[in-house]
């Protein structure tokens, strides 16, 4: 099943039985490589229970899993497909949970060994990290798949609506942005703008996997990256780095 196969593969993942294949052990939270079969449709999906999420201080507790959802949403509506297919299932081995297409590649192939041609495709993903305010994007967290195919993993810790970003792709700061990049993001501004009292239906489906204040803090951001046109650099005042690196 290719990844591109969006809507078969997400029906695959909301209504296929799940089986667990086996646990991935360098994770903080548990997670889990799953497979499934739908009428016969097979894939591998990765399984991260709501359960099995570590609480952290600043996070909303049993949020990681929808963040992960809101991930692919706000991927999909920037038309980037950066993020692989993405549920949240309602009932699984360990109850409620996101499922996440698993992603054939080299993990030795990462962030930190791409080669220069590699590193000089991420504009798009530096920008999707600023969006969602990512705080944790890992050099093994973009994987390159055997179509040479960039795919973004681990959102479970992005859209707070406090300044969070942590990155190991900093190399457009002060660059200007990409002038496509930015009519994409203007296009999604629009999609994501709400009239009083009646949110947009993107604004409506964020919702419901995140608080309104990180929706808002959401539209915020993409407010001041088409004001300001240029990829930031990092902050002086606090670690702009995740640990560890990799």
């Amino acid at each position: 099943m290719e990844a591109d196969q969006s809507d078969a593969v997400l029906s695959i993942l909301q209504n296929g039985q799940l089986t667990l294949q086996g646990e991935f052990l360098w994770g903080s939270n548990y997670t889990f490589l799953v497979s499934l079969d739908h009428h016969g449709d097979c894939l591998q999906a990765v399984y991260k229970p709501t359960r099995g999420e570590r609480p952290l201080w600043d996070f909303t507790a049993s949020s990681l899993a929808r963040r992960e959802v809101a991930a692919f949403l706000v991927s999909q509506a920037l038309r980037w497909d950066l993020v692989p297919p993405t549920i949240l299932r309602r009932r699984g081995p360990l109850g409620q949970g996101s499922l996440q297409l698993y992603i054939e590649h080299d993990p030795e192939y990462h962030y930190f060994s791409f080669t220069p041609e590699d590193r000089e495709r991420l504009r798009p993903v530096a920008l999707f990290d600023l969006l969602i305010n990512n705080a944790d994007r890992k050099g093994s967290h973009v994987l390159v798949d055997r179509n040479r195919r960039i795919w973004l993993i681990d959102h479970g810790v992005c859209f707070h609506a406090e300044e969070k970003l942590r990155t190991v792709i900093w190399d457009f700061s002060g660059e200007p942005i990409p002038d496509s990049l930015l009519s994409d993001l203007e296009a999604f501004r629009n999609k994501l703008e709400s009239s009083p009292g009646s949110p947009s239906a993107l604004a409506a489906s964020l919702e419901g996997y995140l608080t309104r204040r990180e929706v808002l803090s959401l539209a915020a951001r993409a407010e001041r990256l088409l004001a300001s046109r240029r990829f930031p650099n990092p902050p002086p005042n606090r670690r702009p780095y995740p640990w560890p690196l990799l």
